[in-house]
């Protein structure tokens, strides 16, 4: 089935380069200039994805227009922006942005990343495991449902947390670099950053204290993280 990605960015060029590389590659596109009529644009028909940029004119920016989406939808949304600060990148990725891109970049980068969302999202493509419940200290993963609790809490998390914690819990007890998280889990086509571990890492912490857990994604000092599961000790 063809995947319906929005578009919203009020650079023309940049939209319109957007559009005909992802029209190119077989996507349907809707495309906006401004935060305007996209919420409205959802009750037509949810999206696969969002390609949002974050400074836009008018009352509401991409970073308002992501904390609303992520009021009534789990869509994938990659950020688009010139503002290339540290604190910009957290704070999308902290409401709910799966992932983030600085102008200028290659189209070529955002196809590559858009595919690498959706194969993660897509049960499809996952091959069927003896087991799909994975457990650690107090955090118990359905991977078959995509499903996480944490001190029997439900948590509501970003397919890139989701994988995170998700590969942590399964290898829970084994320490990991930045570089092998990014290259088991996302593959050796990822483009991110070893930073971006460190972003999702720290937005996880949040979520389980939030939710009242015991377990700890513990750093493992000039090496990278793990999950210790206590009940092996």
């Amino acid at each position: 089935m063809m995947k319906h990605v929005f578009v919203i960015d009020d650079d023309a060029n940049i939209r319109q380069l957007m559009v005909k590389y992802l029209e190119k590659e077989g996507y349907q596109v809707t495309a906006f200039e401004s935060a305007d009529g996209v919420i409205e644009a959802f009750e037509v028909g949810t999206p696969d994805a969002l390609v949002l940029d974050i400074m836009m004119p008018g009352n509401m920016d991409g970073l308002d227009l992501c904390k609303k989406i992520r009021m009534f939808s789990r869509v994938p949304i990659v950020f688009v922006s010139a503002k290339d600060e540290a604190v910009d990148r957290i704070i999308g990725l902290e409401l709910g942005a799966d992932d983030y891109l600085s102008k200028p970049f290659s189209p070529r980068e955002l196809l590559v990343r858009l595919k690498i969302i959706f194969r993660r999202i897509d049960p499809s493509t996952t091959p069927p495991q003896e087991s799909s419940v994975f457990t650690a200290v107090d955090i118990k993963i359905d991977d078959s449902k995509r499903a996480c609790q944490a001190h029997e809490q439900e948590m509501s998390l970003t397919n890139n947390e989701y994988m995170l914690l998700f590969y942590l819990v399964k290898n829970k007890n084994i320490s990991f670099t930045r570089e092998n998280l990014i290259q088991n889990i996302w593959g050796y086509d990822y483009v991110g950053e070893s930073r971006m571990i460190d972003d999702l890492v720290k937005r996880l912490r949040k979520k389980l204290k939030n939710a009242g857990s015991n377990a700890e994604i513990t750093t493992v000092w000039g090496y990278g993280y793990r999950i210790d599961d206590s009940d092996q000790y």
